[in-house]
């Protein structure tokens, strides 16, 4: 036999799906390929809409498993459609893109990557959100839904989305025709790993379950001047600050305490002297809610506020603070739906017992996955969380999560292994359940 002979039947061996006698074996046998794809991945992270070594490589893995695959969909996407007779439609999403974060894990296979961000900033490229995790476990149900295609029957429609982190891979999708050129799914499922549960441990909270992520910015005028003749200028570096404390009352004393709402100055600049009063102060702020009516009120009281105080402040009109939505970036609030929600936490607590599946609180940060829900409320969809943090880890510190590394940190090291062979398997036996024959 050729050398080439020999690379392909290698190559096809590597391919084919690991026989084993249960699901949890196959997985297993599964994971030492799964773990050398992690870690690759792990190593080579690509910033938001810049991905394109990721989507080549896993679109490579899809066609091998037999699934008729699309590549630049939304720009950087990939959708993956295996066909398996009558059913429903089941989307299952991982998100590729990450962060502009200098890695400080010390893990051997550490990233070293540098990007230029789309602002022009060269920049450290970190996998710090766990998207190497998530992309790693799409890999593997894939396997294993392959694999056990006489199980199921229904359509797969399995998506690589390109964004999540800019709040603009789903939309962008969704867009590029994903519900017109490809199957439209009655069901859609997605997970993220957690830094706020111990590694292999899964949670789902159903409703409301991310929130509304709003960026905002103000920008302050004034009149500036000389520091030592305050009376011939308008601060505006006091009447930012003004803002920024009685844009606190909007979550204070306006909003129904009952309902969870964010209102954070993320950074405030002004000035470049000791001595010289600017003509401008800026302020960014993010700001969180759930229901559409509270996000309404926070983005209606900061215009207010803002104007309000530069009348206080006596600004004339053609001073008057400019408040900016930046819309293109805002992330709609995440809804896991009542039946898929009770059904797979049931299903989940049969599975890995109830002190493994729990349901968990709401939380505050933001995930476009909502979008492939709100673009057609017909649609059951959930997000459901795989724990993260290595148990040593966790036991050591109490399970205080002030005192871990969170999503985001330049020391986010998860147990990849308790995450990918967790979150394959609850994705696996979540889809069979989907597409379940009869």
């Amino acid at each position: 036999m050729t050398r080439t002979a020999l690379a392909l039947l290698a190559a096809s061996i590597l391919a084919a799906p690991a026989p084993a006698a249960t699901l949890n074996e196959a997985i297993r046998a599964d994971m030492p390929e799964l773990m050398t794809l992690y870690r690759d991945l792990h190593a080579n992270p690509e910033l938001s809409m810049q991905e394109v070594r990721s989507p080549a490589k896993l679109a490579v893995e899809m066609r091998k498993l037999g699934f008729t695959v699309t590549e630049k969909v939304g720009k950087t996407g990939v959708v993956s459609v295996m066909k398996n007779g009558a059913g429903p439609t089941l989307l299952i999403r991982a998100d590729m893109d990450g962060l502009p974060v200098v890695e400080q894990t010390n893990l051997p296979f550490a990233s070293k990557v540098r990007a230029v961000a789309r602002s022009g900033v060269e920049t450290g490229v970190m996998h710090a959100c766990g998207h190497d995790t998530h992309m790693t476990s799409f890999i593997g149900a894939a396997r294993r839904l392959a694999a056990m295609k006489d199980q199921w029957s229904g359509t797969l429609v399995m998506i690589l989305q390109p964004g999540e982190e800019t709040g603009e891979g789903a939309r962008t999708m969704l867009e590029d025709g994903l519900y017109t050129r490809f199957p439209k799914p009655n069901v859609a499922l997605a997970f993220h790993d957690a830094a706020a549960l111990p590694a292999g441990m899964i949670g789902i909270t159903p409703g409301y379950a991310l929130a509304n992520v709003d960026s905002v910015d103000i920008s302050v005028k004034g009149i500036g001047g000389h520091g030592a003749y305050p009376q011939a200028t308008r601060d505006p570096i006091v009447l930012a600050s003004r803002i920024v404390t009685t844009l606190q009352t909007l979550v204070s004393r306006e909003n129904d305490p009952s309902q969870p709402a964010v209102v954070t100055v993320g950074s405030f600049q002004a000035g470049a002297k000791h001595n010289i009063i600017s003509d401008e102060a800026k302020l960014q702020l993010t700001v969180r809610s759930y229901t559409p009516e509270v996000r309404k009120l926070l983005l209606d009281g900061i215009r207010r506020i803002a104007r309000g105080e530069a009348i206080a402040a006596g600004m004339p009109e053609d001073k008057m603070p400019v408040v900016t939505i930046r819309e293109a970036e805002f992330t709609p609030s995440t809804f896991n739906t009542e039946k898929i929600s009770a059904s797979t936490l049931a299903l989940f607590q049969q599975h890995f017992g109830p002190e493994r599946a729990i349901k968990t609180p709401a939380v505050m940060g933001g995930e476009d996955f909502s979008r492939y829900w709100l673009a057609d409320k017909s649609i059951e969809s959930l997000i459901f969380w795989v724990g993260g943090t290595p148990k040593s880890v966790w036991d050591a510190a109490g399970g205080n999560q002030q005192k871990l590394p969170s999503l985001h940190s330049p020391y986010w090291a998860p147990d990849a292994e308790a995450v990918i062979s967790t979150a394959t398997e609850a994705m696996t036996i979540a889809a069979l359940d989907v597409l379940k024959k009869g």
